[in-house]
């Protein structure tokens, strides 16, 4: 059984950092984009970054460029976003998906997904 489990949300300050992790089990992502959606209550899931599968490309929405970063670790079957400079704008249900040929930016795209961490900004 496929499962990609998030890990590492929570309540921060404004200004605040956190990390949050994307286990993966049940298969090897090795060959698979992964990448970090978002969504607030009331909106869209939002594409947030993505990075390819041997680690060398990665994608940002505009919204969170210079203030969030993605990275995996293979060997681990484990990526992760750290988040710094939050911002209210950035409470969310943060979800990770995997997927192949994918879309970057579309999650109808991404095959796989995680149950969602609640990350909560206050001001």
């Amino acid at each position: 059984q496929v499962q990609l489990v998030e890990s590492g949300g929570g309540l921060v300050q404004a200004g605040g950092s956190l990390r949050l992790s994307c286990a993966a089990s049940g298969r090897t992502f090795t060959s698979y984009t992964m990448g970090w959606f978002r969504q607030a209550p009331g909106k869209e899931r939002e594409f947030v970054a993505a990075i390819n599968w041997s680690g060398g490309a990665t994608y940002y929405a505009n919204s969170v460029k210079g203030r969030f970063t993605i990275s995996r670790e293979s060997a681990k079957n484990t990526m992760y976003l750290r988040m710094n400079s939050l911002k209210p704008e950035d409470t969310a249900v943060y979800y990770c998906a995997a997927g192949r040929n994918v879309v970057i930016g579309a999650p109808t795209s991404y095959g796989y997904w995680g149950q969602g961490t609640q990350v909560t900004v206050s001001s």
